[in-house]
């Protein structure tokens, strides 16, 4: 028993060393390691005993399908609401309608964070970006600000509903929460509102920072919008998503999964047949979808759940139920302030399937709700991702953007927006958690 926990937990600790210093292949790491922890369970099954996982457990219980299959529907989804041109279209609006450039860059951001709650993190950027390099141009405001206030202002928004990331999709397969649970709990406001409140913060810095900035009222040219269809589609996900949480009575269900899954099939089709696209464009558009995390996932739920069946997991709940000792105030603070550290440097999905189970043993313990400490750890997971200029995949991609606009952004000039941002942010949002839920 002692063995096969050292084992699992040295082959998890390579697997995140490997992640860190080879962020382009943390989807070969997190597979690799999670086939060698089923390897050797299966050569030395007498050695791991009881604590062995098993291939059938890890294939049926640790990995989440439901979970696989609404994030593989909603990216093609997503992919087909961008190429819808109406994300582009409604920002276009709001340029026309706003009294000068610096509103209109404030509004932008807001409404970035709002399409990030339903839409992938990365793809609202690329949908966005082009959108503020025009303006940027037209205005002769420097884009870099603006480039890092879409990547910061998607990550945050980030958790805010069961579809808008990763994280909230496995938090809700954990905590078994329905999509309505992500607004309204116990007769508490829930993760949304929090969420809510960050951003609002979030959009106030951002108005400082560019009111002054505005340099009168900016007249675009409107795109065109290609179809409706995608934007119906994307309001059938969110409609079916709360219908099933309803019916069902559960959270991320395989049933939902499916749905979301059929339901961005068939957007598919609908792109092939009445968009008139041959095999392999469509092909191209399955094949940019982002596998690289999907598969990353996968590799991360059998790892951990190899973590949770040795017990390293509960031994280190207690580790730290021992450090916090009766002072919830101060788990509450370590967990939001650790997560934050952790996730301006490695991504954040491991991360939260890891402490999530340890967040709940550490409420059991002492004897509280254990949305303070879960909540707690989303929040400080999701928005520490804005620390770094590496914390998130948005930031990355931004960045890469702005290179290409011939403007190479250092780890400092990335600081000076990310830091006070992830601050403010992150204090609004868990100050009103621990007062709701406390």
């Amino acid at each position: 028993m002692l063995n096969i926990k050292f084992f699992v937990l040295a082959v998890t600790v390579l697997m995140y060393a490997l992640v860190i210093l080879f962020q382009q292949k943390k989807a070969y790491a997190s597979i690799c390691a999670a086939v060698l922890i089923l390897i050797v369970e299966s050569i030395f099954p007498d050695w791991a005993g009881a604590a062995r996982l098993g291939v059938v457990e890890a294939l049926t219980v640790s990995i989440s399908w439901s979970v696989l299959l609404i994030y593989i529907g909603s990216l093609m989804i997503a992919e087909l609401f961008i190429y819808s041109k109406m994300p582009a279209r409604i920002a276009d609006n709001i340029v026309c309608v706003s009294p000068n450039s610096g509103i209109a860059i404030v509004i932008i951001l807001i409404i970035t964070g709002i399409i990030s709650a339903f839409v992938e993190n990365v793809a609202t950027v690329l949908v966005m970006a082009p959108i503020a390099l025009a303006l940027s141009k037209k205005t002769k405001i420097s884009p870099v600000y603006f480039m890092i206030g879409l990547a910061v202002m998607s990550n945050l928004q980030g958790t805010a509903t069961l579809v808008g990331d990763p994280p909230s999709m496995i938090f809700a397969n954990f905590a078994e929460y329905k999509f309505n649970d992500f607004f309204f709990y116990n007769k508490k406001i829930s993760i949304f509102f929090f969420v809510q409140i960050g951003m609002i913060t979030g959009a106030l810095f951002f108005y400082f920072l560019f009111a002054k900035k505005g340099k009168g009222k900016v007249l675009v040219e409107k795109e065109k919008i290609i179809s409706v269809i995608p934007s119906v589609l994307f309001g059938l996900m969110i409609v079916g998503l709360a219908s099933f949480s309803f019916i069902l009575n559960k959270g991320v269900s395989i049933e939902a999964g499916l749905f979301v899954f059929l339901l961005g099939a068939a957007g598919l089709l609908w792109y092939k047949i009445a968009q008139k696209k041959s095999t392999q464009t469509v092909f191209k558009l399955v094949k940019g979808l982002d596998w690289e995390t999907i598969f990353f996932i996968t590799g991360i739920f059998v790892v951990i759940g190899a973590l949770e069946k040795t017990g390293v997991l509960h031994d280190f709940a207690l580790f730290l139920e021992s450090v916090i000792g009766e002072n919830i105030f101060l788990g509450f603070i370590i967990i939001i302030l650790v997560s934050v550290i952790i996730s301006g440097f490695v991504d954040n999905v491991p991360y939260i399937i890891a402490m999530l189970p340890v967040a709940k043993t550490l409420s059991e313990g002492l004897s509280l709700s254990p949305e303070l400490f879960m909540f707690g750890l989303l929040i400080g997971s999701c928005l520490g991702g804005n620390l770094t200029p590496f914390g998130a995949s948005a930031n990355i991609v931004a960045v890469g953007l702005l290179k290409k606009e011939g403007i190479s952004l250092r780890f400092s000039g990335w600081l000076k927006i990310g830091l006070p941002f992830t601050f403010v942010t992150t204090t609004a949002a868990a100050l009103s958690l621990w007062f709701v839920w406390r």
